[in-house]
């Protein structure tokens, strides 16, 4: 099985919400630290938004942040909203019948069931999982994390 350029992109998108939770994310930031178009990416958001899994903030400071925490979206989830289709063979199409053996074969029983198990694997992990390493990850991507202002003793 091979996840589509627009899952990868989502996932990573995601990450990087992940590793800067406390200030909206700009989507301009988030294409520049992967090297994708923007246009692609306005693509993207809209797929996690209607997934629940973003939320848009406008304004001068604006952008976008993870719509619940981090911990509590499933990599299976993600996969689920930005993937178009799951044929993993032409006979998962329920509108061919050019095969004889649809009603009654084990190839295609099997791969649904691969299927399932592939799932349930991406189901265990969630977005935090994968940016456990959030102050490398921020270096990495290269977040300008700004400093909390120094307290002032009276």
């Amino acid at each position: 099985m091979r996840l589509t350029q627009q899952t990868n992109y989502a996932v990573r998108a995601l990450m990087y919400c992940a590793v800067n939770p406390d200030k909206p994310s700009k989507v301009a930031d988030i294409a520049a630290s992967f090297d994708m178009s923007e246009t692609h990416l306005f693509k993207i958001m809209k797929v996690l938004v209607d997934g629940n899994l973003i939320r848009t903030i406008r304004g001068r400071n604006g952008g976008v942040m993870l719509a619940r925490p981090a911990e509590q979206i499933t990599v299976g989830e993600v996969v689920r909203a930005a993937e178009e289709s799951f044929l993993l063979a032409e006979c998962f199409d329920s509108g061919r019948k050019d095969c004889p053996l649809i009603v009654s074969c084990g190839f295609n029983g099997l791969l649904h069931e691969a299927l399932e198990a592939f799932m349930e694997v991406l189901d265990t992990k969630s977005i935090a999982d994968l940016s456990e390493d959030r102050f490398g990850m921020r270096d990495l991507l290269k977040i300008d994390v700004a400093k909390p202002p120094l307290a002032v003793n009276a």
